[in-house]
């Protein structure tokens, strides 16, 4: 999930938290261009505030105006269907040939709804993903499931008087930096423009006092230990920064053996050969030594530390599009 819709769920929680009514917007099929992807969010507070984004213009207007009007306040959550004409499409401002069908559920602050979201957010806390499942015959029919095996996203309309939205909300893109310096710090602050969470470890005090960038969550630890509890799952990616084999290959050691969608390490391909014999002779599989991507990023003949950076960054959003692209699993029934 993106930053932005972590932020949708958080407000959420604190609205319904202190009593108030909360309408909650879901992208839930795109034809054609479409500005933000199934699956994203926008939430409408008290006062017609909101936070998050559908199309990043004219639709979340043209929303918030009919619930100011007092639409979409029924016993049930609507489907609305925006660009279906090409007046409408012009109106709201979407790109061409595009159009939106985006599920409104009208959220008022009951104990079980609450419960629903404190889940929801201490979930995301723990970068576990969580099924939520709604059911569009009625408000507030919401209740959280596990999320393993689950599609990302699904609108399931075949009982047309009973669909149902299920969503898992999982993790922010994670990148976990080993080693404090010049090249992660151009790393860390470029990677939060691409809406990744930023995590730098590092052994050395003294490396990560220098010079720290804000929103970048700093570890003073050995990176195997970090790893271990913070770095763990498929929307991850680790990169080895420190030149010193006695904290990259520690960390790296640890790195091969998790889910991490990218395993990453800075080096010659002379510096990168001699990693993988070390790796090797530590009892490393042959598999998992094929994962490590070294030298790291794409080949552009980069030398600065901004150029590292953008080749680094250039080859985790390659290999992010090809894990969005890539079906992990099969639909399932319902729970």
């Amino acid at each position: 999930m993106h930053a932005v819709d972590h932020e949708v769920l958080a407000r959420v929680r604190r609205w319904l938290d202190a009593g108030a009514t909360v309408h909650l917007c879901t992208i839930a099929r795109t034809y054609g261009s479409s500005p933000r992807p199934v699956g994203a969010l926008l939430a409408v507070g008290p006062d017609g505030e909101t936070v998050g984004s559908l199309s990043g213009g004219c639709v979340e207007d043209d929303l918030v105006d009919a619930l100011r009007a007092g639409a979409h306040g029924g016993e049930k959550p609507e489907i609305l269907r925006y660009g279906l004409s090409a007046d409408d499409t012009a109106r709201l401002g979407l790109p061409c040939g595009g159009s939106l069908h985006v599920v409104v559920e009208r959220l008022a602050p009951t104990a079980a709804l609450r419960a629903v979201f404190a889940e929801v957010g201490e979930a995301l806390e723990a970068r576990r993903p969580l099924l939520r499942v709604a059911e569009l015959d009625r408000c507030g029919a919401v209740r959280t499931a596990d999320a393993a095996g689950r599609p990302d996203f699904e609108l399931d309309e075949t009982d047309p008087a009973r669909p149902v939205l299920r969503q898992v909300y999982g993790p922010r893109w994670h990148l976990f930096l080993i080693g404090a310096g010049m090249v992660s710090r151009y790393l860390a602050e470029m990677a939060q423009r691409l809406d990744f969470d930023v995590t730098v470890c590092d052994p050395r005090e003294e490396m990560l006092a220098q010079d720290p960038l804000p929103g970048v969550r700093t570890v003073c630890a050995m990176p195997d230990d970090a790893i271990r509890t913070r770095a763990r799952d498929a929307r991850t990616a680790i990169v080895a920064l420190t030149h010193d084999p006695r904290i990259d290959d520690m960390g790296l050691l640890e790195a091969l053996e998790t889910d991490a969608f990218y395993v990453g390490a800075m080096g010659s391909a002379r510096t990168s050969e001699k990693r993988r014999a070390r790796l090797a002779e530590l009892e490393v599989p042959p598999e998992a030594l094929a994962r490590l991507h070294a030298p790291v990023g794409l080949p552009i003949g980069s030398k600065t530390p901004p150029e590292i950076a953008v080749a680094v960054l250039a080859e985790l959003i390659a290999e992010r599009r090809r894990v969005l692209a890539t079906p992990t699993t099969e639909p399932v029934s319902a729970p």
